[in-house]
């Protein structure tokens, strides 16, 4: 598990990917419509949180690759709101899934 202790800022990209070899937590602030990738260097029970920001402009969306399992296989729509703040905690299942749930409009 990483040492780093604290939340990480995500560069905002067409394609985000957490590295979770280099914290538990981070935070992105979403420009455009963006995708989730899978994270890399996941290890087995770990687990953490992404806030996810819309900017100033808001509608932006987030879709999230194969690796990010939510409830019922659905991924959640995110709150599209101008300046709206929405919470995303994980668990690593094994070394290619997080299991995942949204925590809504968290403002």
């Amino acid at each position: 598990f990483p040492v780093t202790i604290g939340v990480v800022t995500l560069t905002d990209a067409t394609t985000i990917t957490a590295n979770l070899a280099q914290t538990n937590n981070f935070t992105v602030t979403l420009g455009g419509n963006r995708t989730l990738a899978n994270a890399t260097n996941i290890t087995t029970g770990q687990s953490g949180f992404i806030i996810v920001r819309q900017d100033g402009t808001g509608s932006r969306t987030l879709s999230f690759g194969t690796g990010w399992r939510f409830p019922s296989n659905t991924a959640p729509t995110l709150t599209t709101t101008a300046s709206a703040v929405d919470l995303i905690v994980y668990v690593a299942r094994d070394s290619g899934n997080l299991i995942a749930q949204a925590v809504l409009s968290t403002t």
